[in-house]
């Protein structure tokens, strides 16, 4: 009869474990309701080994948020291939994965959590925001935005944060629904822009150009002159 040997695990490997572990009950609970014995407990490891791989629960917590957060930065990547629209429709689908799969870590990432105040985790929040806004301004063709395209694509980004963390209270609206609507709300909010600024103008000329008549653009379109009429 062979007896299994657990393999020991080498200082990062554990350490990944550990954030993997953290993450899981992190998906399905708020980080402030899980403890540091729930995590040794479904690691398979002491309370005492936790802490010699992280000095508490906030650098644990802090260490899953990283790798949550280049996740979800990693959503709004999304090769330049077919009009803008549907690429945007693409992106907000896997960022809605996201927030499915993560609900109680996605609203600690944004709202901050147990580590509410801490300049750690308030980094990483701007660096998903950050990595958004240079994901949009790529699709858009624009390295140097002018202030009115600046101020639409943060604002919708910020709207995304808000849009998910309010459905994730109840899912009371279908979530392809929301998708479809945050995309015709990045076309509006550009389009109210356009109204005041020719540059702006010009830009939503770009964005439209090559949109299909079944495309999200278009549809919005579509819906405002069926409202109108």
């Amino acid at each position: 009869m062979t007896t299994g040997v657990r393999r020991r695990m080498g200082v990062e490997e554990r350490r990944q474990q550990l954030i993997g572990v953290a993450l899981e009950l992190f998906s399905r609970r708020s980080p402030d309701e899980v403890s540091i014995d729930e995590i040794a407990s479904a690691a398979g490891i002491s309370r005492p080994l936790v802490y010699h791989y992280f000095p508490g629960k906030l650098s644990l917590y802090e260490a899953a948020l990283q790798r949550a957060s280049e996740d979800l930065a990693g959503r709004f990547a999304e090769p330049k291939v077919g009009p803008l629209g549907v690429r945007l429709l693409r992106v907000m689908h896997r960022y809605f994965d996201f927030v499915d799969e993560h609900g109680p870590g996605f609203a600690a990432l944004m709202r901050g959590g147990p580590a509410v105040g801490s300049s750690t985790t308030n980094a990483l929040v701007d660096s998903v925001r950050q990595a958004a806004y240079v994901q949009i301004l790529s699709h858009l063709d624009i390295a140097d935005p002018p202030p009115r395209l600046e101020l639409v694509v943060r604002s919708w980004i910020s709207l995304a944060e808000a849009t998910a963390l309010i459905w994730l209270d109840g899912r009371r609206i279908p979530r392809a629904e929301l998708e479809a609507q945050l995309v015709h709300d990045f076309a509006a909010l550009a389009a109210v822009s356009a109204a005041y600024d020719e540059e702006m103008s010009a830009i939503l000329r770009g964005m439209l150009k090559d949109e299909p008549a079944d495309g999200p653009f278009r549809e919005l379109v579509g819906r405002l002159v069926a409202l109108a009429s």
